[in-house]
């Protein structure tokens, strides 16, 4: 293989998984015109086709096919190197790129990196708001906060504690709608989250089985704030309730276990100082968070 076709193979993986050239510069960071060229010159370097072209998109052809598979092998192995390089960096300095879910980043996890970068303030990290589970062994992030019942990833998970899911409304919603409701939960209004699940299973866990779920939100964050502006009620994680001192449990209902809270990190980073410090500094918040709301509800 030439030297410039390190260069060029990102480009064609980027290709291979999106099937346009459009989508695979968004993936790349560069334009469409720069990945045709690259792939174009790929093409000519092996002396083959790689790409059938049409209106569609772009294909593999028999020797993409057989590229593909070496190509991706090619890139976990340089992921691989460069967490190896990283995990011996003993410095309190550098990125870190934290993944996790938009209804834990705003008003949980967010004031715990404020004060983070006030104790190490080289430390920088790069927020990845996503409902979606980035990959750490494809290095599409370093750390990773999920929630989640079990962990089969070939990477390192600290398992914090489980999740408690309460029925929240807000302080106005008790306070006007609630006291008008029919029998069952009839005039109450779930937001829900988009599922397969029928209306019907979603609210029987409650003492509101006649409510109305008239509102789905794939969002967390978006559902908090739809509880908080009286929209209507939901199952949100306990977590919440000291960032949202308005938003109350509704009466009659109870907590039930929920899934795990995990940090992951990739098993070559572990050894990174500035990695260690932010995961030992997030993981020792959260759980004094956790702590001090079950201690509040026991009163």
């Amino acid at each position: 293989m030439r030297t410039f076709d390190w260069e060029f193979l990102p480009h064609f993986l980027a290709v291979a998984r999106a099937g346009n050239l459009r989508a695979a510069a968004e993936m790349v960071g560069t334009s469409h015109g720069t990945v045709n060229r690259n792939i174009q010159a790929l093409e000519t370097s092996y002396g083959v086709r790689l790409f059938h072209r049409s209106r569609q998109g772009f294909s593999l052809t028999e020797f993409g096919e057989a590229l593909l598979p070496m190509a991706e092998d090619a890139e976990q192995k340089i992921f691989a190197a460069r967490k190896r390089v990283e995990g011996f960096d003993r410095s309190e300095a550098g990125k870190i790129r934290f993944s996790l879910t938009p209804i834990l980043a705003y008003d949980i996890v967010a004031p715990i990196v404020a004060r983070f970068s006030e104790q190490y303030p080289e430390i920088d990290i790069e927020m990845r708001l996503t409902s979606e589970v980035e990959s750490i062994t494809n290095d599409e992030t370093d750390i990773s906060l999920r929630a989640a019942q079990d962990v089969t990833d070939d990477v390192v998970a600290r398992k914090l504690f489980q999740l408690e899911i309460g029925v929240y409304a807000s302080k106005e919603y008790l306070e006007n709608t609630v006291p008008n409701a029919g029998a069952d939960g009839v005039g109450l209004t779930w937001i829900g989250a988009p599922t397969n699940r029928t209306p019907q299973s979603w609210s029987r866990p409650s003492p509101f089985p006649n409510a109305t779920l008239r509102h789905e939100v794939s969002d967390g964050q978006m559902r908090v704030h739809f509880v908080n502006l009286s929209v209507g009620m939901s199952h949100l994680p306990t977590l919440i309730e000291p960032a949202f001192p308005n938003i109350r449990r509704m009466p009659g209902t109870h907590v039930s276990p929920g899934p795990w809270l995990w940090v992951l990190l990739h098993s070559d980073l572990r050894r990174t100082v500035r990695v260690r410090r932010f995961v030992d500094f997030l993981t020792e918040e959260l759980r004094a968070l956790h702590k001090a709301g079950k201690h509040s509800r026991s009163i």
